[in-house]
This record gives structure tokens, C-alpha cells and sequence, in this order.
């Protein structure tokens, strides 16, 4: 009895010495993991398309993280164990850089691998950090702090000024303008190619509602994020806003202007009798979304993962 009792004492013991359990490092989801929650969802439209834009011209790979709280680890062990998990960077190059925000603590810091120290020195993450970052953080700009951030490093890897604090958004990361309104910094051909596949895709399902009765509002409804936030990474957040507007106008106008159509009066009635009409070569089902047109199916997806870099354990943390 004794025996299993000393047992029992030392197994206490062994656990009650044991340290708190490190902070887990969450999925590699894409360039921007908000696992905070404190970006909008257009500053990370905005970040993932100059992230991206960045990594294309100089093979670079920037990641933003967020995350609520790294207790009981430090800032710089944790973002070493992140570059480390998701291994940001090329292989062989180590142009990795890790931009970690911790609101609960208070914390920051820009991990720089070893392959970009020269560039991106600790004195200039400091400053970065010190001067852009942390003064947007204690105004609670979280947007602002991140993406001006952001922007900063990028200047200073591509060999550009960096422009000082206070400087309009569009000195801090350049945009242009298309016809009055301000879109994204991308260049024209990759601006072409999501246009087509992100309108391509909305636009389809906009008309197919237009022309279907019942059904077509609830694709009225159903649409309203997708426009509201894919046209942000083409046009930009003003022209987003438009498109939007027209939307929630233009939908129900040029629906209602289809009711005494013959067409659409026939095609009602067969969803009412039959469950099934077919309008303009499509064929579709009452109570739902069953749209087909002779087989043809839509599918996308997307993702990022690191290129098997390292960390230099260069860089600077901060507080604010």
C-alpha cells in the first residue's frame, strides 16, 4: 500500500513540476492567418494580394499571423517555433520573413530569416516596428498598424523608401487609379485574370437568379457577401462598394421587370407543377440551388505553403 502510495506522491510531484504547455502554432491557412481575429476582412485582401504580388517579383515569402495570446512563451521563441512549423521561406535561400501580432499581450514582433538579415536588418524591423506599427496598435488600428507594416518591409526588401509616418495610404502602399476609383497595385494581366474567373463565377449565378422565380431571391440574399468582398482584390475597396450598391439595386429591379413576362410566368408555373424548368438551355429545381446545364460543374480552391526556409533568428520584437 505504501508503495503505490509513493508512487502516487511522485507522479503529483512529477506533474506539478512539469511547465505550462507551449502555445500551439495554428494551420499554414495562407499569407495572412488572422487567427486573432482583429483584420478586416478587406486589409487582408489587400495584404494577400502584395504579399503575393511581392513574392512573384523576388521569390520573398512574407507571412502575417495573428494570434489572441503566446503564454507562457516569449515572442521571439514563438515566432522562431512558427517560421520553424511552416518553414516560410525558400529552401537553400531563407528569405523568409514572419510578422507576428499578439493583441492579448501586447506583443509583436518581425522574424527575419537568415537570408534576408542584410536587407532587412534588426535595426530596421525595430524601427518598423516602432515607428508605423506600434502607434496604429495603440489606437487600436489594427488595419492600419498591420498593413502600413507591412508595406514598410516590402519597401525595404525592394530596395524603395520607405515612406515616413503619417503618410497618406497611398504612399504608405501604393495603389492606382482606375477610372476615379482606387484598386489594388496589381498588374494588369493578373487584374484581367481574376476578373474573368471571380465575375465570371458571381455573375453567372446573379443572372441565373435574375431569371429564376421563387429561388432566385434567396440567390439574391446568398450573393450579397460575395459581392461585397471578391471584387476588393480586382477593383479595390471603393469600386467594391459600387458594384455592391447596383447589386442590391439592379438584382430586384430587373427581377421585377421579368414577373408578366410569358416566359417567366410559364417557367413559375413548371416549378410550382413539375419542380423543374428549364430557362435559357438550364434546367432548374424549386427549393433549391440545382442548376445544370448539359453536366457542366464549377469547382475552385487555392493555397499556400511555406518553400522549406529557416530562420536566421534575426529580427526585432516590440510592445505597445
Amino acid at each position: 500500500m505504501m508503495r503505490y502510495m509513493a508512487a502516487a506522491i511522485a507522479l503529483v510531484a512529477a506533474l506539478s513540476a512539469a511547465p505550462a504547455g507551449a502555445t500551439d502554432v495554428p494551420y499554414l491557412t495562407g499569407r495572412v492567418v488572422d487567427d486573432a481575429g482583429i483584420l478586416s476582412p478587406g486589409a487582408q485582401a489587400r495584404l494577400t494580394a502584395a504579399l503575393k504580388a511581392h513574392e512573384d517579383a523576388t521569390t520573398n515569402q512574407i507571412v502575417v499571423l495573428t494570434i489572441r495570446t503566446i503564454q507562457p512563451d516569449s515572442v521571439e521563441e514563438y515566432a522562431a517555433k512558427v517560421v520553424e512549423t511552416w518553414k516560410i521561406g525558400q529552401r537553400g535561400k531563407d528569405n523568409g520573413v514572419l510578422v507576428v501580432v499578439v493583441p492579448n499581450d501586447h506583443k509583436m514582433r518581425i522574424e527575419v530569416g537568415y537570408g534576408l538579415e542584410g536587407t532587412l536588418t534588426d535595426g530596421a524591423a525595430g524601427a518598423i516596428i516602432r515607428d508605423v506599427m506600434a502607434p496604429a496598435f495603440r489606437q487600436g488600428n489594427y488595419d492600419k498598424g498591420v498593413e502600413d507594416g507591412v508595406a514598410a518591409i516590402i519597401a525595404r526588401l525592394e530596395g524603395r523608401q520607405v515612406a515616413p509616418v503619417g503618410a497618406p495610404r497611398s504612399t504608405v502602399a501604393p495603389v492606382r487609379a482606375v477610372r476615379g476609383l482606387q484598386g489594388p497595385d496589381l498588374p494588369w494581366q493578373m487584374r484581367i485574370l481574376m476578373g474573368a474567373f471571380i465575375f465570371g463565377i458571381i455573375g453567372l449565378f446573379t443572372f441565373m437568379g435574375i431569371l429564376t422565380p421563387g429561388t432566385g431571391w434567396f440567390l439574391y440574399v446568398f450573393l450579397i457577401p460575395f459581392w461585397a468582398m471578391f471584387p476588393i482584390m480586382v477593383v479595390g475597396p471603393n469600386a467594391t462598394l459600387a458594384l455592391l450598391g447596383a447589386y442590391l439595386v439592379g438584382f430586384p429591379v430587373a427581377k421585377l421587370s421579368l414577373r408578366n413576362k410569358a416566359w417567366y410566368q410559364k417557367a413559375q408555373a413548371d416549378l410550382k407543377a413539375k419542380g423543374t424548368a428549364n430557362i435559357g438551355g438550364f434546367t432548374v429545381t424549386a427549393g433549391g440551388m440545382g442548376f445544370s446545364a448539359g453536366g457542366v460543374g464549377f469547382s475552385g480552391g487555392g493555397g499556400f505553403s511555406g518553400g522549406g526556409g529557416s530562420s536566421g533568428g534575426g529580427g526585432s520584437s516590440g510592445s505597445w
